[in-house]
């Protein structure tokens, strides 16, 4: 059921596991239920399952406000969206103008924040928003600006999304306030995925990331979740490992492609009674199922 309906691109994006997602959601009774992501970013699992019908409804979260801004403005403002898609400028001179948008995003409305966003991430190398872009600033890269930015796909994408509006809920909180706050007033039949930045590299990869020591607090607040299934996936660090020691836990490989492809190990953490599929899609390199 592996989809592409996110219109972001993600360094790391997660889209490529909607598969073993919704062979959790089956395993645990949880298909059309609630989903939910409190580190969203392109959201590609939780709109996959959504526009597939496995989940009813999915809760989105993300601290960054130009982000946040994105969502809101294609659900609430679908049409003005898909008409500055549609007439994007793809020049420099609109490129920076963008970046200046996104570097001061409380001096404009979430319209123009959001597409702001949207552009960059669109134009930028690996979609990184403090990234170049794609082409270099003289345009003489072998791929241009414009190599990412297929109008009528993308349209597609935002108007699909936007007509499922009332089963979207979006947030802009802290993590740590979403799960306390909001996550506790779901319905029992729900699936937490926690996919928080990296631990390694992950300055170069977001505008928000968080120290090490944020890690483990945050790894301390998602167990303390005991109404929800939850699953967690990080790269596979010794520092991760140890925050997360008590709990089921396999390592997976992925394949990345920020700034150049290169395969990597993650690892895939979950709640206690969260049941494991017999068989998976994931390409297994170790285990620890305790």
């Amino acid at each position: 059921m592996l989809m592409n309906s996110t219109p972001l691109r993600y360094p790391g994006g997660k889209q490529k596991l909607t598969t073993f997602i919704y062979e959790i959601m089956e395993r645990n009774n949880l298909l059309g239920g609630d989903y939910v992501e409190p580190y969203a970013g392109g959201a590609g699992v939780a709109t996959n399952l959504l526009l597939s019908g496995a989940a009813s409804k999915i809760h989105l979260n993300d601290s960054s406000y130009p982000v946040y801004s994105f969502w809101y403005s294609i659900l609430n403002e679908t049409d003005e969206f898909c008409r500055r898609v549609s007439r994007a400028s793809l020049t420099i001179d609109e490129w920076r103008r963008k970046q200046y948008i996104a570097s001061k995003p409380r001096e404009f409305d979430k319209l123009e924040v959001g597409f702001a966003m949207f552009y960059l991430n669109r134009c930028n190398r690996s979609g990184i928003l403090n990234a170049g872009v794609i082409g270099g600033l003289n345009q003489d890269g072998k791929w241009k600006m414009d190599a990412r930015f297929p109008r009528n796909s993308l349209i597609s994408k935002i108007e699909l999304i936007a007509s499922h509006k009332n089963n979207i809920k979006i947030r802009n909180w802290d993590a740590e306030k979403f799960m306390t706050s909001y996550i506790s007033k779901l319905p029992k039949k729900t699936l937490v995925y926690f996919d928080p930045p990296y631990f390694n590299k992950a300055s170069n990869l977001y505008t928000n990331h968080y120290q090490p020591e944020d890690h483990e607090r945050i790894a301390l607040s998602v167990q303390k979740i005991t109404k929800h299934p939850w699953i967690v996936s990080y790269d596979n660090t010794k520092e991760i490992l140890d925050n997360y020691k008590k709990r089921k836990k396999f390592i997976y490989s992925l394949q990345y492609s920020a700034f150049k492809a290169y395969k990597g190990s993650e690892v895939f953490i979950f709640s206690d009674k969260v049941l494991i599929p017999r068989e998976s899609t994931i390409p297994f390199i170790d285990t620890a199922l305790a």
